[in-house]
């Protein structure tokens, strides 16, 4: 179980009570799970799958946000009396989910007070998140902040699948190279810059649409050296 991860953190008669007042349902790749400005009506727990939250700015560019995963809680601004969504959450790959009507969720939330404090911490974590990532944002260059990047999605993939016995972590989310300068501000060509720059010091090995990352700590390691000893 993972400290953020919804569904883990249930009791089994919890789980229980919230597939009572869900549906199961099933969104291909590229499916909008909910959509920013749309009325808040519904939240939904991943099962299995990825997504990417994103929000669109005024002139009209999405900018990823953050992906989640199976056991994560998304579209959860109904259960925050905010009246739209002020994000699209859209299928990275097939996902299947467990989606509740806000109005049930609520009353799932009133019969069970302790959930109540699992949703309000999950809030609370991303907020210190994306906080995280701003101050990482104005901190570092664009290889960088890839290499911060690289390294949060190899910690979130090795809690769902098991490193490979060489001790690489494959990148489970299917981001693509221009999915990941949106999430972290920068351009598709500074991503595949940061990534060739990353393969030739041995920290990550590429394939068509996948990266897998070969040392976590070397990433880590290389995003927070001083920028003169990156050149």
């Amino acid at each position: 179980m993972r400290p953020d991860d919804f569904w883990g953190a249930l009791t089994a008669a919890e789980r229980d009570a919230l597939r009572a007042v869900a549906r199961p349902r099933s969104f291909p790749a590229r499916t909008p799970l909910c959509l920013q400005g749309d009325e808040s009506d519904h939240i939904i727990v991943i099962e299995s799958g990825w997504v990417k939250v994103a929000s669109a700015t005024e002139d009209g560019h999405a900018v990823v946000l953050a992906v989640r995963g199976p056991g994560d809680l998304v579209c959860e601004s109904a259960v925050l009396g905010a009246r739209h969504r002020s994000a699209t959450v859209t299928a990275l790959s097939t996902v299947r989910a467990r989606v509740v009507p806000a109005a049930r969720f609520t009353a799932f939330l009133d019969a069970h007070p302790r959930v109540w404090r699992l949703v309000s911490g999950t809030f609370v974590r991303r907020l210190d998140d994306a906080d995280q990532r701003a101050r990482a944002h104005v901190a570092v260059r664009g290889d960088q902040r890839l290499a911060l990047l690289l390294a949060h999605l190899a910690e979130l993939s090795a809690r769902h699948a098991p490193p490979a016995p060489d001790g690489g972590v494959d990148i489970a989310p299917p981001l693509s190279q221009q999915e990941l300068g949106s999430w972290m501000d920068a351009s598709r060509e500074t991503v595949a810059r940061g990534l060739n720059r990353l393969r030739q010091e041995g920290l990550v090995r590429t394939g068509w649409r996948r990266i897998t990352v070969v040392d976590v700590p070397g990433l880590l390691e290389f995003a927070h050296r001083p920028a003169d000893d990156t050149e």
